[in-house]
């Protein structure tokens, strides 16, 4: 085992044979559940799109373990990612595992490969996920069949595991003053923010197209025409032309008084995405030194009341920051999950990070307002975008962070290379 982690600006960048570097950083398309392009994709064939491009940009990387973050799928995902493991090529000797830490499962499993590694387990891995909401979301998102007795609980927060996430928003909201004017300025902001990156190519570089089935259908979910074969290359989840004042319209989506809609809420969506890592010494072993994108640093979690999990990057991130002696202007690029508006903008007003998301250093390319948030791959999802953020605009650290159902936060700290 490690010692205690570096600490400080200098220690953290400097280079050394046992980091846990990223070779790879890729993900599919982020579309929207129910009408978007990969609706009828199985979330066990959006991993096998970027699994195989893994191994297709690294075919001579042997790859001991790959962690899968899933939160929906049946029998926790593990069968059918593992079948779309060996469906793409890589070898028995490849394991797989999957992990569910809700919406911070992918970076749940990046952090779980690079203590692999770490500890010299194993010497290569992947942390990927994947999510299809389209086909697993309604009944799979909050347990049915569960002791009677947590239902009735008299521990408020044993019943508050499975409110609502609506609700927690708007907890949040009202416990420390979110607006809904602030809320509908925020999202707005997301979208225009995507609509940008996207146009500019900002995306290209971390995003794997997918060959699917698509069937259209109308406003009321019922078939239009043939299914057809598409190629989808680009997030389908993005307003181009958005604001406020059209947001403001819409009516609230968890209570009748409520801030929160599906506009200033992160979509429902269904991606995937997979990380590759590896010891340094390995790399240089491998003659491949020159093509290391950044390097995973550590990983923390926080515990929160269930019933305002959205606080929990405003408790993760200081954590992190602390046990590498940092301050939050030593970070150059954050990316921070937008689940609602009401608990993003709660946590960069917590953390002192107001005037970094006016100068486009939290979530420069937009966030899962705009983009969407499928649960089990946002994580890894967030990390592919902070990491060729990092390596095209500049900048030596970033950190990625998301609260997690049931009163989570985690973050995760990454560097450029």
């Amino acid at each position: 085992m490690s010692a205690l982690p570096p600490r400080g600006l200098a220690a953290l960048l400097a280079k050394a044979p046992a980091d846990v570097v990223i070779l790879s950083s890729l993900r599919t398309p982020v579309c929207r559940a129910y009408k978007g392009h990969l609706k009828d994709a199985y979330p066990e064939e959006l991993l096998a799109a970027v699994l195989r491009a893994t191994r297709e940009r690294h075919p001579d990387v042997p790859v001991d373990d790959v962690a899968v973050g899933v939160v929906l799928s049946e029998l926790g995902g593990s069968k059918a990612a593992r079948m779309a493991l060996n469906h793409v090529g890589f070898p028995n000797e490849t394991c797989l595992h999957t992990v569910n830490r809700a919406c911070a499962s992918s970076l749940q499993a990046i952090a779980a490969v690079a203590a692999q590694i770490r500890t010299g387990a194993i010497a290569v891995g992947i942390g990927a996920g994947m999510e299809s909401m389209t086909r697993n979301y309604g009944s799979r998102a909050v347990p049915v069949d569960v002791w009677p007795a947590l239902k009735d609980s008299p521990a408020k927060d044993a019943r508050d595991c499975i409110m609502p996430m609506g609700l927690t928003s708007e907890n949040v909201a009202a416990r420390y003053g979110v607006s809904r004017a602030d809320q509908d300025a925020f999202a707005a902001q997301s979208h225009l923010r995507a609509s940008a990156a996207r146009a500019a190519g900002r995306f290209d570089d971390e995003t794997v197209p997918v060959t699917t089935r698509f069937q259209e259908v109308d406003r009321q979910g019922a078939p239009v025409g043939d299914a057809q074969t598409i190629t989808v290359a680009r997030d389908d989840g993005i307003r181009d032309a958005i604001s406020a004042e059209a947001l403001a319209k819409l009516k609230p989506a968890f209570k009748p008084d409520g801030a929160s809609t599906a506009g200033n809420s992160s979509q429902v969506s269904d991606g995937a995405a997979a990380t590759l890592l590896m010891r340094r010494s390995t790399a240089t072993q491998l003659g491949l030194q020159d093509r290391i994108l950044g390097r995973f640093v550590s990983a923390v979690t926080s515990g929160c009341a269930p019933d305002e999990m959205g606080i929990g990057p405003a408790l993760a991130i200081p954590r992190l920051l602390a046990q590498h002696g940092l301050s939050v202007d030593d970070v150059h690029r954050w990316e921070i999950n937008e689940a609602f508006a009401s608990q993003a903008i709660h946590c960069l007003r917590a953390l002192g990070l107001e005037q970094a998301w006016e100068q486009g250093r939290v979530n420069p390319d937009g966030g899962a307002i705009a983009l969407g948030h499928p649960l089990g791959a946002t994580g890894a999802r967030m990390t592919s975008t902070l990491v060729h953020g990092l390596r095209r605009d500049g900048g030596d650290l970033g950190v990625v962070s998301m609260c997690v159902g049931t009163g989570m936060g985690m973050a995760g700290l990454f560097a450029r290379e």
